[in-house]
């Protein structure tokens, strides 16, 4: 079987490559298109084993007069590849795609949608639904967005569930170092301090969702931290991150929001590289996800490493956020709420580390790359030959065990 995966991006999106070098191990012909040759994961994509093409696809929103040339050279890279399916993992190469080939082109096309985003909103949840045709089919990669394309009229036998997989490179509790480690003592805090926070990159609020915060809510765990900080001399906020695209103007607001409220005990030390986020999950005592839409993701990670994690409960983070089994679950947009649970947590967190070790169990099978690509390829033979639908992961059976 021939495949055709579309990916926006080679500086971000590392699940996808980890999905395709699954692929090829299971003796796929995957060809990838990348918008270039040149990025943070180029040598990875390479590693892959997959053929690579460089052609950007995805909507031109500013520059518009480019869209009838892409959209000629789209339908040539078609042409030339002949894929049996086309796997698209994201809202721009999809909706390209579509308008390149047009609703009844025969290739069976594929939706892998890696957030609710656009799902949550009318105008980019119809523009999307109606540039589909009858070889258009998704997969969801969380419950929640499998469940909100079926409430919007898209049939069950055409929406599957696979949770993206991952490599991450991450040390598990039991292999866990002293608190001493590096991002402690890059940023001189002491083995008797609580470190709360997280490790996100900040999203600019999306002023054309009506946006006024930022995706990941980066003003809500600041603002609950300093209250925190204002009841405990204990703790120690520390959010880890660069502003994701061009520019800096919110990463610093943040950070002056951060120094205001947090009088010097709420930290942004920026970016750390992918090589050192895997030790510096060990220097947290509690993580904290808290944004208005999400996946699942934010929470895997410092699930992986042992580390407790408060999440609100918005898209698919209940998938792996049990409230009371493998953490603890907030309401989205609720500051006080988030404070004292923050606090309680730090009361408890022998039993929070009993969570997190249950969290640890779930997400290293419920992500674990090599079972989902088994699931995906399975998908592309239900499509295109009609073998049997692969049965999907259900996180709660598994969790049900503990």
């Amino acid at each position: 079987m021939r495949l055709l995966h579309v990916v926006k991006t080679v500086d971000g999106a590392r699940w996808a490559i980890d999905q395709v070098r699954e692929l090829v191990a299971l003796g796929l012909e995957v060809h990838v298109v990348l918008p270039a040759f040149s990025g943070r994961f180029m040598s990875s994509w390479r590693e892959t084993g997959a053929v690579l093409h460089a052609l950007p696809v995805d909507l031109p929103v500013k520059s518009p007069w480019r869209m009838p040339e892409m959209l000629r050279q789209v339908r040539c890279l078609v042409d030339r590849v002949k894929p049996d399916i086309i796997h698209s993992h994201f809202f721009g190469t999809t909706v390209l795609m579509r308008m390149a080939l047009g609703p009844n082109h025969p290739v069976p096309r594929i939706f892998q949608v890696p957030g609710p985003l656009h799902l949550e909103h009318a105008l980019f949840r119809r523009w999307e639904l109606q540039t589909s045709g009858p070889c258009d089919h998704w997969i969801a990669s969380s419950r929640y967005i499998q469940s909100l394309y079926l409430a919007h009229g898209v049939s069950e036998d055409r929406v599957f569930l696979s949770y993206y997989g991952n490599h991450q490179a991450l040390p598990t509790a039991l292999d866990a170092p002293t608190r001493s480690g590096p991002l402690r003592q890059r940023l001189g805090i002491s083995s008797h301090q609580k470190v709360v926070g997280n490790i996100n990159h900040i999203y600019p609020p999306k002023w054309y969702l009506g946006q006024t915060r930022g995706l990941k809510r980066h003003e809500d765990v600041i603002d609950a931290l300093a209250l925190v900080c204002q009841s405990r001399d204990d703790v120690t906020g520390v959010l880890v991150g660069s502003q994701w695209g061009a520019g800096d103007r919110y990463q610093k607001s943040l950070m002056r929001r951060a120094a205001r409220a947090g009088a010097g005990r709420i930290l942004m030390p920026g970016h750390l590289a992918s090589e050192e986020v895997a030790s510096a999950w060990h220097d947290f005592d509690l993580a904290v996800h808290v944004p208005t839409s999400e996946n699942c993701g934010g929470v895997v990670e410092p699930l992986q490493a042992g580390v407790p994690v408060i999440a609100s409960r918005v898209g698919g983070l209940p998938e792996v956020v049990f409230d009371g089994v493998t953490g603890q679950l907030v309401s989205p947009d609720n500051v006080q709420e988030l404070a004292k649970a923050i606090s309680n947590a730090l009361n408890q967190l022998e039993g929070m580390r009993l969570g997190a070790d249950r969290g640890a169990a779930l997400v290293t099978t419920m992500f674990d790359a090599t079972r989902t690509a088994k699931e995906v390829a399975g998908i592309y033979g239900h499509i295109a030959s009609a073998a049997p639908r692969p049965l999907s992961f259900d996180s709660s059976a598994f969790v049900a065990k503990f």
